[in-house]
């Protein structure tokens, strides 16, 4: 097989057993799949037209051998799929985990959790302000966080950041073969030049921005339709 199907091929084999388990009799996902599409296609704007300026201004590349060659906006085809696989998988985590664990981190261990990823955030975002991928990356999980945390009061985010440790697992897989093959190419001038294996250290909190929106989309709009 060529190797310029191997993006796709990672694609195609994340959203693979989310999307044919989704019909299982207990957690019955596919009938919540009209709950994800508003927030995805939001979240998905945003992260997109964060890719393309990401592109343009070399924060990372995308490796020819390794696409099919189709882009939009200097984007390959197999990235803009990326934001509908990845979450459409995580929020799928998300649900299972509802439905199978009731425990769930109190309040306040939640509260400690949020207010520690902001100082994180906050701090990094100060040192590396010189650094677009470092500064975006937590100024934007900053913002997220500040807004579910004291403004909105999401009393969904324990169960949130039990499905992100989750998630971790099949992240470490697919970013990891996205950067270690590499398909996805990062400039270290741009980023803190840190890397947990071969994934930069923003990888983590971008997924968090990402999938926390996501989720919350989620939430709100099964909330709305009760």
């Amino acid at each position: 097989m060529k190797s310029n199907y191997t993006y796709l091929l990672i694609n195609i084999a994340t959203i693979f057993f989310p999307l044919v388990l989704s019909f299982d009799k207990r957690v019955t996902f596919f009938r919540k799949w009209k709950f994800i599409w508003p927030g995805m296609a939001l979240t998905g704007l945003l992260f997109l037209f964060w890719d393309v300026l990401f592109t343009i201004y070399g924060v990372w590349s995308f490796n020819d051998k390794y696409i099919i060659g189709i882009r939009f906006y200097g984007l390959p085809l197999e990235e803009i799929l990326f934001f509908l696989t990845v979450p459409f998988a995580c929020i799928f985590i998300h649900e299972c985990l509802n439905y199978y664990v009731k425990w769930q981190p109190g309040a306040t261990l939640t509260r400690y959790v949020s207010i520690g990823l902001i100082t994180l955030s906050g701090i990094l975002l100060v040192i590396y302000s010189n650094r677009l991928y470092t500064a975006v990356t937590f100024g934007l999980l900053l913002i997220i966080l500040l807004l579910l945390t004291f403004t909105l009061r999401a009393k969904w985010m324990g169960r949130f950041y039990m499905a992100f440790l989750v998630t971790l697992i099949p992240f470490y897989v697919v970013n990891g073969m996205l950067t270690s093959i590499p398909v996805v190419l990062y400039n270290n001038a741009q980023n803190m030049a840190t890397r947990v294996g071969t994934i930069p250290f923003e990888d983590h909190f971008y997924s968090m921005a990402l999938l926390v929106m996501n989720i919350g989309f989620f939430e709100y709009s099964k909330k709305r339709n009760s």
